[in-house]
This record gives C-alpha cells, structure tokens and sequence, in this order.
C-alpha cells in the first residue's frame, strides 16, 4: 500500500505540472450529462480499474450515489484495484466498500461469459490506456464488445486520453500472430483513444463472425492527438511514472529478450541491463518487489542505461534494442520467443539477426503502416497531429 501511495503521489506531482495544459479537459466519464439517461432503468457491470475516477472519486461510487443500479464489477489484468502484479491471476471476490461482486476477467476467462451477463443490461468500459498494441487493456475492451454483441447487450466506453496518441509508429501486427498482447492488425503504437480503437474494432469486423456490438463512446472536449497528457494515477504497477509511459513502447520489445527493463526496481521501465553487457555505467539488481514477484534476473546485478529524470521524448525507436543486441551478441539466447508477439511479426527476429540497420527495418513496415493510417482517419474523434 505504501508502494501505490507514492505512485499515486508521483503522479499528482505530474498532473500539477500540466494542470494549465488540460484544464479545459472533460473526460467521457466527467460528461455524465451524456451517459446518465442511457442507463435509467438498466442493470449495469463496470469493466473498471483503479483509473476510472471522475476527479478524487471512483466511477462505482459516483454512478452509484448517482442512483445507477451497478449489478457488478468486471476486473481486467492487475485487478479492480490495480495491485496485481503483470500477468497474475485475477480471482472473484467482493468489494468491501460497496459489497458488488467484482467477476475475474483476467485468468482462465478473459471473456465475459453467457452467465455472467445474464443479469447485466449494459456494460461500460472506463480504463486508462497507454496507447500500445500489447497494453493488454484493449485486448480486454474487445473481448467485452464481443461478448456484449454476441448477448444483445449495450456497451459504453467513456473515453479517455492517449499519452502516447501523438503519433503511429512500429510494425503491424501479421495474421498468422494471435495471442492476448496481439489482438488487432495495428503498430505497436496505434494512435488511438480507446474509444476511437472501439469503433474501429467494430467498424473494421474484427470481432469474431464480425459480429457488431452495440457500441456508445462518450467522447472527451477539450483533447485532440497532439496534447500530452499526464495521467493522474498510475495506469498499472509497473508504468509509475509519465517517464515510463513514454520509453515503454520501446523498452518493452525487451521482454522479449534476456535484457532486464528494471521489474523488480523503483524504476521499472525506466532502466534497462543485462549482467554481461558492458557498456553502460549504470547498475540495478532485480529483487521481488509489489510489482513482480519473480522478476527476470531476479538478484543479478546488471548493467546499462538509465532514464529516470530524462524527459524521453514520444517516439518508437530500436536503437536500444539493436545496440543490446549487437553487444550480447548470441542470436541463440538473446531473443525470446515472446518477441514474436509483442514485435507482431515473425520477421523482426530475423532483421535484427540478420544485421539489419534500424532504417532498414522500418522501411519494411511502411507499406502495412501507411494502410492503417489510411484506416485510422475513418475513426478519429478529435482533431489529428497531422
């Protein structure tokens, strides 16, 4: 607890920072005005995380002094409160607060079932999101739709900002690559509000049978793709900070490999090493922490770069990638096989492996990037960075 205690605090010092720059900003959540006569009458579940707050105030306690009948909550990866560490099981429980069933929608079902929407009218989504393919949110988002869709039930997402909505960029996910950090053919990073990706999901037939679900987003005022946006609370346990947000697109394309990006460190995603890399003056040593309980090279000191107190600036970049890779040198253990899904593509491997230069690289994503951008103008809301 006091771990999120200082994430939070570290994310308010941030929000004071660009509090000028989003003043004017009214979330999807905050426009209760344009959701409220939808859900007269209705039998709602929230599929919600410790970021769906209006203000200092939850969405489960503001809709239900608002005299919503909430029925239930569903609790995607890190759980309704945001404390599970990456990857962990979410089990059914109750919230003490309220006393509303909170159903599991990470674990052995990450896709609402029949039952559990037999007592439900409308669904409404309401979670941060970074603005990533492999963010596992969106992944959730989908199967919510299609579930929804499948069951004659309503969907609402309340959208909010993009962090990383300023630009497109990364290779797009091939067909023969499915898993849950790869659900749609869009880069590594999309562009996208989550209400935007929802109708894209929908307008595109990416359900499964192209089914379509009955779709509502509640658009934000005063955001367009070429603010910044500083969250005002951590969006999962091991972003803490607007730093890590930034670097995660590229330092993420790590977790498919042997090099640590500083899980099990007061910075993760804001430092990166691997025990035999001998280039960087900066050490960390991985140990079990509120975010990871095994962390990978748990209790080795390694050696690399630092970011923290670097304002990153928005952008996908290999160079990190490609100079580990070049350094460590081994093709038959540097990779995992993860990278595969996370990268989208089975070819990416095989470029660095080969040698190839970064620019190299992007030239072979470009035909398949420019189409999505081609795709992406159908579904914007707000007013583009180009």
């Amino acid at each position: 607890m006091i771990r999120l205690f200082l994430s939070l605090l570290i994310f308010s010092c941030f929000a004071c920072s660009q509090a000028q720059e989003t003043q004017d900003l009214s979330l999807g959540a905050e426009r209760m005005d344009a959701y409220l006569p939808l859900l007269e009458g209705k039998r709602v579940a929230l599929v919600v995380n410790q970021t769906s707050t209006i203000g200092q105030t939850h969405l489960v306690d503001t809709l239900l002094s608002r005299g919503v009948n909430v029925v239930k909550v569903m609790a995607p990866e890190h759980g309704f409160r945001g404390e599970a560490p990456d990857g962990e099981t979410i089990d059914n429980t109750k919230d003490p607060k309220t006393g509303l069933p909170i159903i599991s929608i990470y674990g052995k079902t990450k896709k609402p079932s029949a039952e559990m929407l037999a007592d439900v009218d409308v669904l409404i989504f309401d979670i941060q999101d970074v603005g990533v393919r492999f963010y596992t949110f969106i992944s959730t988002m989908h199967y919510v739709m299609e579930a929804a869709a499948e069951n004659g039930k309503k969907v609402l997402v309340l959208d909010r900002p993009n962090p990383n909505g300023m630009y497109v960029d990364g290779p797009v996910k091939d067909d023969d690559i499915n898993s849950f950090v790869a659900m749609h053919p869009i880069p590594v990073v999309h562009g996208l509000t989550v209400g935007e990706l929802a109708k894209m999901i929908n307008g595109e037939g990416w359900l499964e049978g192209e089914v379509k679900a009955d779709l509502t987003v509640v658009p934000m005022k005063g955001w367009d793709h070429t603010q910044t946006y500083s969250l005002p609370i951590s969006p999962s346990p091991n972003l803490p900070t607007d730093n890590s947000i930034v670097l995660y697109p590229s330092l993420a394309l790590f977790e498919g490999t042997v090099v640590s990006v500083g899980r099990g460190t007061d910075h993760p995603f804001e430092v990166i090493g691997h025990p035999d890399y001998t280039l960087g003056s900066y050490s960390f040593t991985p140990k079990p922490n509120a975010g990871s309980k095994y962390p990978p090279l748990e209790g080795k000191e390694c050696f690399g770069q630092s970011f923290v107190g670097i304002e990153a600036p928005h952008e996908f970049t290999l160079k990190y990638l490609l100079l580990y890779h070049n350094e460590l040198k081994d093709d038959t253990t540097f990779f995992r096989d993860y990278i595969d899904l996370l990268a989208g593509t089975k070819e990416f491997r095989k470029q660095v492996e080969a040698g190839l230069t970064e620019e190299q690289i992007r030239a072979t994503w470009q035909p398949k990037l420019n189409a999505y951008k081609a795709i992406r103008k159908k579904y914007l809301m707000y007013p583009d960075f180009q």
